[in-house]
C-alpha cells in the first residue's frame, strides 16, 4: 500500500469523524484524532493535557491579541515560551509531518492537517459537509439538545473550528480551494463518501494505491 495520509476536516454533525474511522478500518490504516495528542506529547515531551486543552479551540484572549499565527509549521517554536499556543500548535504540526513522512497511509482527523500538508503530494485533504437538517439530525444523536439549542451548539462547535483554522493559517476554514475533494454527506452517506475518498485515491496515485 502507497504512503498515503488522508486527512479530514469536517462540520460538526456531518459524521466525518465517522466517515475517517470507517475509511481506515476498511484499509487497515491508523487513524488519527485525539490519538494525535499523545504523539506529539511522546514527540515533543510536553504534557499531552496542554495538546488536548488547545485542542481545535482558540481563546478569546489570543483572538483579541491577533488574527492569525502561521510562523511554527516546521516544527521550530520559541526557547522563551514552549508552552504558548503557537509553540503547542507547532509541535502538532510536527507530530502531523511526522506522521506523512513515516512512510505509513494513515487518517488524520482535523487540527489543521490539510494545511499543515498542503505541500505534501501523498496528501489527500478532504472536507465533508452537510445541509442543516442532516447535521441537526446527526448532531441529536449524540446530543440531548434539540431546536434551537442544538442548532446553536452546531454553530459554535463550527465557529471554534473556523476560528482555529484562521488563527492558524489565516485561511478560510470552509474554503473548498483548500481542500482535494468536498463531500456532501447529506447527499452520499457515510458509505459513499468512503468509496468517494478511494475512487479519488485510485485517480490520483494509481489503481494499486491501496493494494
Amino acid at each position: 500500500m502507497k504512503n498515503i495520509v488522508i486527512t479530514i476536516a469536517r462540520q460538526y454533525g456531518s459524521g466525518g469523524r465517522t466517515v475517517g474511522k470507517m475509511l481506515a478500518d476498511e484499509l487497515g490504516i491508523h487513524y488519527y484524532d485525539k490519538e494525535l495528542s499523545k504523539v506529539a506529547s511522546e514527540l515533543s515531551g510536553i504534557n499531552e493535557s496542554l495538546f488536548v486543552d488547545s485542542d481545535e479551540k482558540v481563546k478569546k484572549k489570543w483572538k483579541d491579541k491577533i488574527s492569525f499565527k502561521s510562523t511554527v509549521y516546521d516544527g521550530n517554536v520559541s526557547e522563551s515560551d514552549l508552552t504558548s499556543r503557537e509553540s503547542i500548535f507547532g509541535y502538532q504540526a510536527a507530530a502531523i509531518k511526522y506522521l506523512a513522512e513515516k512512510g505509513e497511509p494513515c487518517v488524520i482527523v482535523g487540527r489543521c492537517a490539510d494545511f499543515v500538508l498542503k505541500d505534501y503530494d501523498n496528501a489527500l485533504r478532504v472536507f465533508v459537509h452537510a445541509d442543516q437538517d442532516f447535521l441537526m439530525q446527526e448532531a441529536g444523536k449524540v446530543q440531548s439538545l434539540t431546536g434551537k439549542e442544538l442548532e446553536k451548539f452546531i454553530a459554535q462547535i463550527d465557529k471554534g473550528r473556523s476560528d482555529y483554522y484562521k488563527f492558524h493559517t489565516g485561511k478560510n476554514w470552509t474554503d473548498a480551494l483548500n481542500y482535494d475533494l468536498c463531500l456532501d454527506s447529506g447527499k452520499l452517506g457515510f458509505e459513499k463518501c468512503v468509496e468517494a475518498i478511494k475512487a479519488y485515491a485510485r485517480v490520483r496515485f494509481g489503481e494499486d494505491c491501496f493494494d
